[in-house]
């Protein structure tokens, strides 16, 4: 009996650009959920104004949001190896300057500059990764790192929680020192890699637009009344469109967003990355204000949420990219159906395992938008289609934060700002059931809608069955060919990547091939020469 076919292994470029992101995104995911306990103790300790506190964290997400774009395509053409250094040495120095802070300005100064370097890891890391596995592993590659980079989620809410009140906030920004540096080491064992077809010069006027853009959406996500802000991102976006489809060398190619299975998981990611940010903030304040339960307690209960969310990067990666949407669309009708138990559910069982449930649900959803978006677009600028799809999810994170109010009075603050900070208290008062209800069943409502937009996409745009097509031989002579392969869905711009769908040129419609009588395509057949003098002959197949 032949022994089993053992599955090679990812060669040592690989394994470092794992552990490199792997690393870089621990950075992020630790800054983020570890830092959210520490704000009332920096206030306090900083002498802060309350209107000034939630900059420590818009000014992170403000930096990071608006150069993401730029980051990715700069990764493509500089290099991606490049950009991963320094975009975690940046880190780690900001990290230090947090730390070191001795009033909130320079603090929220110093966190967005350590936006701007979270904006340049991100891109280039799953890029490099990317590129530097075999296309056959690349998704479980990216999908093992996302899982590791998932520790950090489930131990940072505790971890900041735990420092704050026992060392000190500060202690909470140091702790991402050293994951900076090893993410600096590990890059520099990994292999360059860029876009081989990049023309330059970079394309400075459609990064000026693209960044004042979201610049000022971010701006309007902190203020939604302030509609000034609104119609700058509006004009802003106009004047970037306008830059792209002049530009010889555009910083993003728009015809990226005539893919459809990008466009359908970047959408489905952006929702269930707003669903995320509900869940994280809002499960653990309802435990400790409404059930009344202390901080350490509801952070050991949350463990199991967090740990649910963290092994969604790995299961995504083992998803193929054909089932990559249909996969999206269930799991935002599992995370709706879900985080709507949780909302109207009774008692804190209840609201633990609807938590649980729907971090499953949304894990996966969020790691196919990262490892998925990856599969489906050409390697060579996979720099800059992660760039845009972490500016949705960032963009996303903002609005959630605006809507619901989360971290500056509407969900752990004042009731002061947000939806779900209606009444007296919001969630986190003697309104903690009202307010947490909807808080929840926002976003429930909105994975539901997004599954159902998602729906329409497929059945408007269904694949067409591949059927044979008849090749001549050099001889003159007909025969029957496999099928075809078909492009999948939105793939007019060929952004599909090539190992998983074969010749783009081989279509089946002959319409399309400029060769109305259906004869092959010139690239696939080529006829033999006639010699001098002769009469070429013409078989009844080529006419």
């Amino acid at each position: 009996m032949p022994a089993p076919e053992k599955r090679p292994r990812l060669d040592r470029s690989a394994r470092w650009a794992l552990a490199a992101l792997a690393a870089g995104a621990c950075c992020v995911q630790l800054d983020a959920f570890a830092l959210s306990p520490a704000l009332p103790a920096i206030r306090d300790e900083l002498h802060g104004a309350a209107s000034a506190t939630p900059w420590i964290v818009s000014g992170y997400l403000l930096a990071a949001g608006s150069l993401m774009p730029v980051a990715g395509r700069l990764g493509d053409l500089c290099g991606r190896r490049r950009m991963l250094t320094f975009g975690a040495a940046l880190f780690g120095v900001a990290a230090v300057l947090c730390a070191l802070a001795p009033s909130l300005p320079l603090l929220v100064a110093a966190r967005v500059l350590q936006g701007a370097g979270g904006a340049l890891l991100m891109p280039a890391g799953l890029a490099l990764l990317t590129h530097a596995c075999p296309p056959e592993h690349a998704r479980r590659a990216t999908g093992r790192a996302l899982g590791l980079a998932g520790l950090a989620t489930v131990c940072g809410p505790f971890v900041g929680g735990v420092l704050a009140r026992s060392v000190s906030w500060r202690a909470v920004f140091w702790l991402t020192v050293p994951l900076a540096v090893a993410a600096v080491r590990c890059a520099r064992r990994v292999a360059e890699s860029r876009d081989p077809e990049a023309r330059r010069p970079f394309d400075t006027a459609g990064a000026a637009a693209a960044t004042g853009a979201l610049v000022c959406l971010v701006r309007w996500l902190e203020h939604p009344v302030a509609w000034g802000w609104a119609m700058g991102a509006v004009a802003l976006g106009a004047l970037f469109l306008r830059a792209e489809r002049r530009s010889a060398a555009p910083l993003v190619d728009l015809a990226l967003f005539r893919n459809r299975p990008y466009v359908a998981l970047t959408t489905g990611g952006a929702f269930a990355n707003s669903a995320t940010v509900a869940l994280l903030y809002v499960v653990p304040w309802v435990l400790q204000r409404g059930e009344g339960w202390s901080a350490r307690d509801a952070g050991v209960a949350f463990l199991a949420p967090a740990a649910a969310l963290a092994v969604g990067g790995p299961a995504a990666g083992r998803v193929r990219p054909t089932a990559a949407v249909p996969v999206m669309i269930g799991c935002l009708i599992a995370a709706a159906a879900a985080l709507g138990w949780a909302a109207y559910g009774t008692g804190a069982a209840a609201l633990l395992w609807a938590s649980t449930g729907a971090a499953v649900a949304l894990g996966v959803a969020g790691g196919l938008a990262l490892t998925g978006t990856q599969a489906v677009v050409r390697r060579e600028r996979a720099g800059e289609a992660s760039g845009v799809t972490k500016a949705v999810l960032t963009a996303t994170a903002g609005l959630w934060l605006a809507v619901t109010g989360t971290g500056t009075g509407g969900v752990t603050g004042n009731g002061k700002g947000g939806v779900a900070g209606a009444g007296a208290d919001g969630v986190t008062g003697a309104g903690a059931g009202a307010g947490a209800r909807l808080a929840l069943a926002l976003p429930a409502a909105a994975c539901l809608g997004a599954a159902a937009v998602l729906v329409l996409m497929l059945l408007l745009h269904r694949e067409p069955l591949p059927v044979r097509q008849r090749a001549v031989r050099s001889d003159g002579n007909a025969h029957r060919e496999g099928p075809t392969a078909q492009p999948a869905p939105g793939d007019e711009d060929g952004s599909i990547h090539r190992a998983d769908r074969g010749n783009p040129t081989d279509q089946t419609d002959p319409t399309d091939r400029g060769d109305r009588d259906g004869s092959p395509h010139p690239s696939h057949h080529t006829p033999p020469q006639a010699h001098p003098g002769s009469t070429p002959s013409t078989s009844r197949n080529d006419r």
